[in-house]
């Protein structure tokens, strides 16, 4: 398997523009069959007529600037509707569009909009504090001014008229729905769609809700608090979906976490987990007020938080503007003396914190803190702490039972046919749970050593009184302590007890370590003390090292992967165990296992190369995500593929990582040639599959993408899959002709679909192995629903796959056997998983990577092997994305992530 050589302009070759698969004819037919409910309602849709004409709206102040809030730009086109289009019936986003049921006249012209201004008057602004000597004053008279109007200008352009491209145009007709609904094509449905979610969106926006793209949150009636000042505020979400029995409503609970409302003061010390004011750490309170909007208990006015002075409402001072007989003079006064004279308010305890700034820059408002609350329903952004996630996890599970409960409650209290503009489309929604039809396939059998079989049930197995399928033996190695509270003697006496029922043959540790900890030390310097302790005293670099951590979240964990994987090659296994029992050693064990090269377990139809269609050609099974820094960061986005190797194994991978550009999902250096070489992600693995499955090549390849929306399905096969196939042809041999078949399935678990069983039994989850291929399904293109795991905890999430090409030709019955297969091989656990293995792989690998390397400032490290691009914050030139060090390689081709 070599390079033919150059291949220049190879990439830069026209890319053939492929779309999505239709349907194949048939469905399914293995397995049991089972009667389900789900959270989709039937829509009846009782007119095809309707027409929504799209318009462009660009709502701006009286001197151009655009308005930035939708809230503000909601307000302003309530009151354009009622001063200009009170007979017009229309739909509007908050943001730039805006649809109509009716073509409006004259909208060449701008519209002026008067809207009285109730959060933050001239007014209220003249009695706070200003700086920059530009305050509106504070005279007896401008105190009793009535509420202040602002003008704003909203201008309308239709879209047909000013948008070039055919796709987009300004009629919308919603028989575009009843087109796709019948398994034809229409280039008009998504938009029809988005006009109807939107419908929904407006009426929560009046309802006073939160809206999270298509979730709704109200105000929390029992709050339920996660620590930190972060609250849990249930909501539900709510989308129409075309599906083969017809256009449906799908409602699901959702989630999101809210600022907790109230005293400013009391949000800090919460955050900051204190009691004491005098311990607050003002740098990581300005972090955290940042944004965030207040309202004013004396004037009741709302701002938002832009900062925090430099220095206290004692100190902190302004330039007032004030009449006298002589005529207007400024004096200068501190924040502490102006409430104290001008509203006789005796600032207590935040006299001596900074103030709040709110308003422009050039033009600071200054608020003392004991003054201003949070408003509520602030969806808070941050990453959450373990504690909080673990909080968060536990307070919103609910079994099947009262998640159907609560959505025939949500479905009544909302009560969408009761909206005007739902009832001029003709729509009406059913308020029972449609009835599916599913199966359930039987689990695969799996072997375990001595030719051993594990029986699942109920998608789970254990290893009791069994050895493991392929047991890598552990002699050179060690194992290192930092700083807890286990007696690692005893521990590495239990866990070579532990592998010999298991048949993993563990050596005596050639040495123990206990850290020496001096004085407050970082991670990384502990990190490397401890491996100089290492170096020091064993003379040949160890194979493997057991490391016991503090706790699960310990901050050595990351600087330890980096050394031990990138620089000494040595596969490494953390542990922080609570207790250590049979159970949390045969755990670690199967990790220990699979990183060294072993297999705990294989598919019965694996071993005898029985598996449809992958056993008998060569084939490689790619898994790929993408896993992103938190929301707002700044940090790189890290892709992972993982890929098969040693066929006609499919239960051992490998992968390769790389960086992104922030918050980009696809995958762009897949293939990325330089003269004779490809330095992209695929060739070492096609290399890897090559050398592990007897110098055969791929003639088969299986990609499963997870992670991309439905807006990115196109890209998945013009980008991702059209880099993967030149990465094929980069490789082949002089006058060869070698190109194997694809297929490419998303697998997505970040949707709102769930099922239920039907009658009394509606406590327990759905059986591991169930599929749904009809009925809720897509109309025209290929997607099905599984639930390979039994859900023991709350409520069951299928995986959703999505077929988008196919060339290998699988049949519905093989595709979902192969599918159903692949949950059962993941090496870490003795249950099958709820996606298939590639695809929780890869998102391991990246998870991991992202742990050992930090990017505290990516905009000013050195360019990346990536090619990627990161965003200025500033929105200026581009910064290069940071490279990501390179495996050793002793471990780049080993299940190191698992």
């Amino acid at each position: 398997m070599e390079s033919s050589g150059t291949k220049d302009g190879l990439n830069k070759a026209p890319i053939l523009q492929r779309l999505p698969m239709s349907r194949p004819h048939g469905s399914g037919t293995k397995g049991n069959q089972i009667r389900l409910r789900t959270n989709h309602f039937k829509v009846s849709v009782h007119r095809t007529d309707v027409i929504f004409y799209h318009y462009n709206v660009s709502v701006k102040y009286e001197d151009d600037k655009p308005v930035e809030s939708k809230g503000v730009s909601r307000t302003v086109i309530e009151k354009l509707q009622e001063i200009y289009l009170a007979n017009v019936d229309f739909v509007y986003d908050g943001e730039n569009n805006l649809y109509t049921m009716c073509a409006l006249q004259n909208v060449e012209d701008a519209f002026m909009v008067v809207v009285e201004d109730g959060s933050s008057t001239k007014s209220a602004r003249s009695r706070t504090p200003g700086g920059n000597g530009s305050p509106e004053g504070s005279d007896t008279k401008r105190m009793k001014r009535p509420m202040t109007c602002k003008t704003y200008k909203v201008e309308l352009k239709s879209v047909g008229e000013f948008c070039k491209e055919k796709k987009s145009v300004g009629e919308i007709p919603l028989s575009a729905i009843d087109k796709v609904l019948r398994g034809q094509e229409s280039d008009d449905c998504q938009e029809a769609l988005r006009v109807l979610d939107i419908i929904l969106r407006q009426k929560s926006a009046k309802q006073g809700c939160l809206l999270v793209r298509q979730s709704f949150f109200h105000s929390p009636s029992e709050p339920i608090k996660l620590g930190g000042g972060v609250v849990r505020c249930p909501g539900y979400h709510s989308s129409f979906r075309p599906t083969q029995s017809g256009l449906s409503l799908n409602i699901d609970v959702s989630t999101t976490m809210i600022v907790e409302p109230g005293p400013v003061i009391n949000f800090i010390l919460s955050n900051q987990y204190i009691k004491d004011p005098s311990r607050i750490d003002w740098g990581k309170a300005k972090h955290a007020l940042r944004n965030l909007r207040i309202k004013t208990t004396h004037t009741n006015s709302e701002f938002k938080i832009s900062s925090l002075s430099e220095k206290s409402c004692y100190e902190q001072k302004f330039l007032l503007k004030q009449r006298n007989g002589n005529g207007p003079d400024v004096v200068e006064i501190t924040v502490y003396d102006y409430y104290l004279k001008h509203w006789d308010i005796r600032l207590q305890d935040s006299a001596i914190f900074p103030c709040l700034v709110v308003g422009k820059p050039k033009r600071p408002t200054y608020l003392p803190i004991e003054l201003c609350h949070l408003v509520s329903l602030q969806r808070y952004t941050k990453a959450l702490t373990v504690l909080q996630r673990s909080s968060l996890v536990q307070s919103s599970r609910k079994n099947p039972r009262e998640r159907k409960s609560d959505l025939s409650s949500a479905l009544q209290r909302i009560n969408y046919n009761s909206d005007d503009i739902l009832k001029k489309c003709g729509i009406s929604i059913a308020p029972e749970f449609a009835q599916v039809d599913g199966r359930i396939l039987q689990a695969p059998k799996l072997k375990a050593g001595d030719g051993q079989d594990l029986i699942a049930r109920d998608g789970r197995w254990n290893f009791m009184n069994r050895k493991l399928f392929e047991a890598k033996g552990v002699h050179t190695w060690a194992a290192v302590n930092f700083t807890t509270r286990w007696k690692l003697q005893d521990l590495v006496r239990r866990l070579i007890h532990c592998g010999d029922n298991k048949g993993i043959n563990i050596s005596p540790p050639q040495s123990i370590f206990e850290e020496r900890l001096q004085g407050n030390e970082s991670a990384a310097s502990r990190v490397d003390a401890m491996l100089e302790q290492i170096r020091k005293k064993i003379e040949k670099p160890p194979t493997f090292l057991l490391c016991v951590l503090p706790d699960k979240n310990s901050d050595i964990y990351g600087p330890w992967k980096r050394k031990c994987l990138v620089e000494y090659g040595i596969v490494t296994q953390c542990l922080a165990p609570k207790k250590l029992d049979d159970q949390y050693l045969t755990n670690v064990l199967l990790k220990i296992n699979a990183k060294l090269g072993g297999l705990n377990s294989l598919l019965e139809i694996e071993r005898n190369q029985a598996i449809p269609i992958v056993s008998r050609v060569p084939t490689i099974i790619f898994g790929m995500d993408v896993s992103h820094g938190a929301p707002r960061s700044n940090v790189p986005s890290i892709a992972a593929v993982v890929s098969s190797l040693g066929w006609p194994c499919i239960s051992r991978y490998r992968a390769s990582v790389c960086t992104l550009s922030p918050r980009v999902e696809i995958i762009d250096s897949l293939f990325k040639p330089q003269g004779n070489e490809d330095r992209g992600l695929i060739s070492e693995l096609l290399f890897d599959f090559y050398l592990s499955s007897g110098k055969q090549r791929p003639e088969q390849v299986i990609i499963f993408r997870d992670g991309v929306s439905e807006g990115e399905f196109k890209h998945v096969l013009n980008i991702e899959l059209a880099q993967i196939i030149e990465a094929c042809k980069f490789l082949n041999n002089s006058g060869d002709t070698w190109l194997p078949k694809f297929t490419v399935i998303v697998a997505q678990k970040n949707h709102h679909t769930r099922f239920f069983r039907d009658g009394n039994n509606d406590t327990a989850n759905v059986p591991a192995g169930t599929v749904v291929d009809t009925g809720i399904c897509h109309p025209r293109y290929y997607d099905f629903y599984m639930c390979a795991h039994a859900g023991r905890i709350g409520t069951t999430r299928p995986a959703h796959y999505q077929v988008l090409h196919d060339e290998i030709g699988f049949s519905p019955d093989a595709l979902q056997e192969l599918i159903h297969c692949l949950s059962y091989v993941y090496q870490r656990s003795t249950s099958a998983i709820s996606v298939v293995a590639p695809v929780y792989y890869a998102h391991l690998a990246a998870a991991q990577v992202r742990q050992f390397v930090r990017f505290d400032d990516a905009s000013e490290t050195a360019s990346s092997a990536s090619g990627g691009q990161a965003s200025s914050a500033s929105g200026g030139q581009a910064q290069p994305v940071p490279e990501l060090p390179r495996l050793h390689k002793n471990v780049k081709s080993s299940m190191f992530f698992c």
